[in-house]
């Protein structure tokens, strides 16, 4: 350095610096902005808040959910079930169903077909004797799922473990698993999957689009990806009425149920932050899905999503 001439020496300095103001941008560019809610963070630290967000909520998940939609939201997982349709043998991946509520439906209406089945395969086989159709019954009574399976997957610990607590009050034991595992880098290997369902789950995940290129990625050819999610009303007095009740009410619910006021004023902004139900169709095949399509429930205060690996 003593050899260069003064001006080289501001140059050289001047140009370490450039160096560095360079590298901060860089810095900066590889940490993009994104939401928490109203808040504008890090993708870093959304991830770090969402997860302790369901950490928190995870023990009073149900109850609240019971209390903030008056029980709707279990019509609106029986809806989303029924429009899967699911036959005996389905393998079916839940993510970000950590409490086992669609898990639990998939199960009970796949039992529903079997006994159906086995009903109609009884009746027509009127010749067998007492002893035939008994252990006929048995034998196909001890496979109620018929080979079906679904495998719960989230990230949280906490809701997984109250989703286990709950299957085995409820006696749920037969073809469910739980994976701990992110909805944005699956720990399954490709085409594996029948159905992906993911409710009320998909808001929250940091990249929704890798999320859904993880959902095509798992699914058989043929297979369905079915999300239900809030979305955006189309009725605007009704609209109205559900951003007062939303803001205004749903906070304090958290805060009386469950003494957590900060995580369900997010829930709430995170509803108003998801993209409206055509942008998200268009997400969703910009994925690789075909015949994607949405049924808007309650004037789409809800939406079920679905599209086709073909």
């Amino acid at each position: 350095a003593a050899g260069l001439c003064p001006c080289r020496v501001l140059f050289a300095c001047r140009g370490g610096a450039l160096r560095a103001l360079c590298g901060s941008v860089r810095g900066l560019a590889a940490a993009p902005e994104m939401h928490f809610g109203f808040q504008t963070v890090t993708e870093a630290e959304r991830r770090e808040k969402i997860y302790k967000v369901f950490e928190s909520v995870a023990k009073k998940y149900d109850v609240m959910n019971d209390s903030m939609t008056l029980g709707i939201h279990r019509v609106w997982k029986d809806i989303l079930v029924h429009k899967m349709n699911p036959s005996p043998g389905t393998l079916l991946l839940d993510v970000a169903g950590g409490t086992g509520d669609i898990a639990f439906r998939f199960i009970n209406y796949v039992r529903s077909v079997r006994e159906r089945q086995l009903q109609r395969k009884l009746k027509h086989h009127q010749n067998l004797s007492w002893q035939e159709i008994s252990e006929s019954y048995q034998e196909d009574k001890s496979k109620s799922l018929g080979d079906s399976q679904v495998v719960v997957c989230d990230i949280n610990k906490e809701m997984l473990k109250v989703g286990k607590q709950k299957a085995e009050y409820l006696g749920y034991s037969e073809g469910l698993s739980w994976v701990l595992g992110n909805a944005e880098e699956l720990p399954f290997d490709d085409d594996k999957f029948d159905v992906y369902t993911i409710a009320f789950g998909i808001r929250n995940v940091t990249r929704i689009d890798l999320a859904l290129q993880e959902a095509y990625r798992v699914l058989k050819p043929g297979g369905r990806f079915l999300c239900l999610e809030f979305s955006h009303v189309s009725n605007p007095l009704l609209s109205r009425l559900y951003d007062l009740y939303s803001f205004q009410v749903i906070p304090v619910l958290g805060e009386v149920i469950a003494g957590d006021w900060k995580s369900y004023q997010y829930l709430v902004e995170s509803i108003r932050r998801f993209p409206p139900q055509e942008e998200f169709k268009a997400m969703i095949e910009d994925a690789g899905f075909f015949k994607v399509d949405y049924q808007n429930l309650n004037s789409g205060i809800v939406a079920i999503h679905s599209g086709f690996k073909l």
